[in-house]
């Protein structure tokens, strides 16, 4: 017998929040909305990631795992090591394994947006970069992340 596919809608789904900043509180301005990875049996994870303006992740590096972002809207800068370059909708960035790397939207009015692949989620960091986001702060998905991403905007389900 066969497996049967998982489907799931982006407008079902949650935003997470997980990095701190230097003061210890939660960094509500970048977050990753979880599309698949190994709770779906897959050893690859994929995120729909959410900048607002002026935002920016902290330093972070996955050891053993390449992180490739599509950026779908907005643009940015990413930083990678000891090297800098400017990143807009339609470039395609990976940044290698064991880089030390953040991504900045510079806009000062519009969301950034881009399709995450971490290539290797258990190489990622001890207990997977999936299980991370998903123990994070969920809030819902917004017209906005919808409308950037479907060019048949639907309506979002009410919330509890």
């Amino acid at each position: 017998m066969g497996h049967a596919p998982i489907v799931k809608h982006l407008a079902e789904l949650s935003k997470y929040s997980i990095a701190e900043n230097q003061e210890g509180h939660l960094q509500e301005d970048v977050r990753q909305i979880f599309l698949t990875g190994p709770e779906d049996g897959s050893a690859t994870s994929v995120f729909y990631e959410v900048w607002d303006p002026q935002s920016e992740q902290p330093d972070n590096s996955h050891p053993d795992s390449v992180e490739i972002f599509l950026f779908l809207s907005g643009h940015g800068r990413a930083t990678c090591d000891e090297y800098e370059t400017d990143v807009r909708a339609g470039d395609v960035l990976v940044l290698p394994a064991g880089s030390v790397h953040r991504i900045r939207n510079t806009s000062r009015t519009e969301r950034m947006y881009a399709v995450t692949i971490m290539a290797n989620d258990p190489g990622a960091m001890p207990g997977g970069f999936a299980k991370l986001v998903t123990d994070g702060v969920a809030s819902p998905v917004d017209e906005v992340d919808l409308a950037t991403i479907l060019s048949d905007p639907i309506a979002l389900p009410e919330h509890d």
